[in-house]
């Protein structure tokens, strides 16, 4: 089965992790290749202003797939050399895909979300989590390092600190520490989830599109560059928003006192 479907909901692009008989366990060869058509797909649709990723049935995604380390098949057969290219060419393909799209993307995180589970939700730039939701980075627990660029990823978004405490420990932790701690942006009802998530989308969505991208990628780059080549950044960025239809719109609307209708013109 196929790692990932799509739907459209007008403006927004839901990704669904669809393998839920094995609590949507990533790695399965393919999956690299499955998911980078995906992103490229809604990369390449203008109309696409916002990205939402979840899980099929009770499981965001429990990481890798464990009977398959355990037997030596798919991604993790063969010998150092081979089980490297697997992870370069399929499972880290899948990852810079994710975290490479354009448009802003929500997690949202319907269970638990377990190593390399939870590495996908924070290449998301917004997490929200059911209250059935959990996390943890458990990779030690298998004799593992995080192996899918999470002792990058995590400390970015919880702080050092409490990233070693769980990748150290390979604790879980629920949903509400995840919000204590800023690893979620807030915890809703299960049974909420995907309307909180389309709600939040559309608000999203509702902005101009391309200085919603453009945003995105200054929010990106601003975590490994300068302050004087963040602000060069976005004097670029700011001039090329200037001159477009949607500055315009922006601006009237305010004027007027009325909402405005942006056109990513």
């Amino acid at each position: 089965m196929a790692i990932i479907k799509t739907e459209r909901h007008g403006a927004i692009a839901v990704l669904i992790l669809d393998r839920p008989e094995t609590m949507n366990a990533l790695g399965a060869l393919g999956d690299g290749d499955a998911i980078a058509a995906a992103c490229a797909e809604i990369n390449a649709d203008p109309a696409v202003r916002c990205a939402i990723l979840t899980g099929s049935g009770k499981c965001f995604s429990a990481g890798g797939d464990v009977k398959a380390m355990r037997e030596g098949t798919g991604n993790f057969s063969g010998g150092a050399v081979q089980i490297r290219e697997g992870y370069r060419s399929n499972i880290h393909r899948a990852a810079r895909a994710l975290f490479g799209l354009d448009m802003p993307l929500i997690a949202a995180v319907n269970g638990p979300a377990i190593g390399l589970g939870c590495d996908v939700a924070c290449m998301a730039d917004v997490r929200l989590a059911s209250d059935k939701a959990k996390f943890g980075v458990t990779f030690l627990k298998l004799g593992l390092v995080p192996g899918d660029g999470g002792t990058w990823l995590l400390p970015r978004t919880i702080g050092m600190s409490r990233a070693a405490e769980l990748f150290f420990t390979g604790d879980t932790i629920d949903a509400e520490t995840a919000c204590e701690w800023g690893l979620v942006s807030r915890v809703v009802p299960h049974e909420t989830l995907m309307d909180e998530a389309l709600a939040l989308a559309g608000k999203i969505a509702a902005m101009p599109p391309h200085a919603l991208r453009m945003t995105k990628s200054m929010l990106r780059q601003g975590q490994t560059i300068t302050y004087d080549t963040a602000l060069e950044l976005a004097a670029v960025m700011q001039s090329v928003s200037h001159l477009t239809k949607d500055h315009k719109e922006g601006v009237a609307a305010l004027l007027e006192k009325r909402s405005p209708n942006f056109s990513g013109s």
